[in-house]
Order: structure tokens, then sequence, then C-alpha cells
């Protein structure tokens, strides 16, 4: 087993990765009927997109000897009704501008052939930017 989680009322549930021992929570967003206290569940897959793909470079970059830390991501999550579902994610990377083209081009590569990014839904458009400016 990967995790374990445990709804504890009230529209959150408590999620433990079993190996680790940690534990984040999830609220149901505002728009559907919850709090919007914590990630919602589609926030987190919205999350791990961006997760996957920079922990990928990182992989990367570690061999390329870049260094890429201090990078971000920003996330947004579109939603669509009929079914309730994800349509869109937004991702917008700031990585280090002194990394030479040829690696650019290698670590963007990388993020776009995340295993996140290939098991999404094809339908789930994915808008991705990445701006090497810090």
């Amino acid at each position: 087993m990967t995790s374990k989680v445990t709804y504890t009322g009230e529209l959150r549930t408590t999620c433990e990765h079993l190996r680790s021992g940690n534990e984040f929570i999830t609220d149901a967003p505002v728009d559907n009927n919850g709090l919007g206290q914590a990630f919602s569940p589609t926030d987190t897959v919205a999350t791990g997109l961006a997760s996957c793909m920079m922990t990928m470079m990182g992989i990367k970059a570690r061999d390329l000897e870049v260094d890429l830390s201090g990078s971000t991501s920003e996330v947004t999550k579109h939603m669509a009704a009929n079914p309730r579902r994800i349509s869109k994610i937004e991702v917008k990377m700031e990585l280090p501008s002194n990394i030479s083209d040829k690696h650019r081009k290698i670590l963007e590569n990388t993020a776009n052939t995340c295993p996140v990014h290939y098991s999404l839904h094809p339908d789930v458009e994915k808008v991705i930017e990445f701006h090497w400016i810090r």
C-alpha cells in the first residue's frame, strides 16, 4: 500500500503516506459545499503535476550538474461541470537564468514527460510556461 485516506467528517480527509508517516488534509472547496480550509482533492492533482515536473527536472538537473534550487511553480486549476472535473491546469515555472539553452531544452522536455503529465486524461488541458529568470 502507498497511502491511507481517512474521512474525518465535515468533508475533510486525512491522507497518510505509509512509508514516511507524513500526512496532509484535504477539504472540499467552497464552490462544492466545503470550507476550503486546505487543499481540495483536485487541488492535490493539479499541484501534483507541478511537483512531479519539478522533481523530474531536479533528477535530470543533478545528472547535468545544474542547480535548480529556489525554482518555483505557480499552479492554477480550472474546473468544469457535467461531469465535475479538472478541465485545465496552468503551471508557470520560474527557473534560474544561468542555465544554457541546451540544458533548458533538456529540462523542459523532462518536465513535459513526467509521470503525472502522462497520467492525466488527455482532455485535461495543460498550459505549461517556463520562465528562466531567477
